[in-house]
């Protein structure tokens, strides 16, 4: 099946100009092809259509795997009363009761808070067992880690202002993966600059392999 997504304004990656009203051709789990929405529309009429608002961008890369994931628990809704919504690290960590089964639905929750801000892929070594299958089941990438990153750990990959190369994952290509994000931002004038300003938090959907695993409501 063929999707196009057509967006505000298309980042393809740091190597790439920027295109408004760019859009990506979806074919499976690849890029089919990139460029402009109308070229595309014309030369796959067939094609699903699914308009975005603000920037479409290759998807985020988070540093802090291991420390979101297996040094984190990320509370059940049903207990936010008890733990409240945020995740719990250090003292209130150590205090609960962690069998591998709740670290893997710890995991899983992790993964969608990591997907609602753009996040396609992850750095740092997973140990667990039950956090690693959590991670691969949704298609998250799990990338080596060369060098410790800054902290504290923060589920915005854009926070901290790292250079978009360390951000976002590859680029956007005719035969690459189709992963990537769409964050509701003005395009503006420097769209990197407008991104770090607006946040991850105002990512709208997020795509692995073409399949949306986030969207928001």
């Amino acid at each position: 099946m063929l999707v196009i997504h057509h967006a505000g304004l298309l980042l393809p990656g740091a190597d790439r100009e920027p295109l408004p009203g760019g859009a990506v051709l979806v074919e499976g789990r690849t890029v089919a092809a990139v460029g402009p929405y109308e070229k595309l529309a014309a030369a796959s009429p067939g094609a699903r259509v699914r308009h975005w608002p603000g920037v479409l961008t290759p998807g985020l890369r988070n540093p802090y795997g291991p420390e979101l994931l297996e040094q984190a628990y990320h509370p059940d809704p049903r207990e936010a009363g008890e733990l409240g919504t945020e995740p719990l690290t250090g003292e209130a960590l150590a205090a609960l009761d962690m069998p591998e089964a709740r670290w893997g639905a710890s995991a899983r929750r992790g993964v969608q808070r990591l997907l609602a801000h753009g996040t396609v892929g992850v750095a740092g070594e997973l140990r667990r067992e039950a956090v690693r299958d959590a991670v691969t089941r949704t298609g998250l990438r799990i990338e080596r880690r060369y060098e410790e990153p800054p902290g504290p750990p923060t589920l915005d990959p854009l926070a901290g202002g790292r250079p978009a190369g360390e951000v976002f994952m590859p680029t956007l290509t005719e035969g690459g993966a189709a992963d990537f994000a769409i964050f509701a931002v003005p395009p503006g004038d420097a769209p990197y600059p407008t991104l770090t300003t607006h946040g991850a938090t105002t990512c709208i959907a997020t795509a692995i392999s073409g399949r949306l695993l986030h969207r928001r409501r």
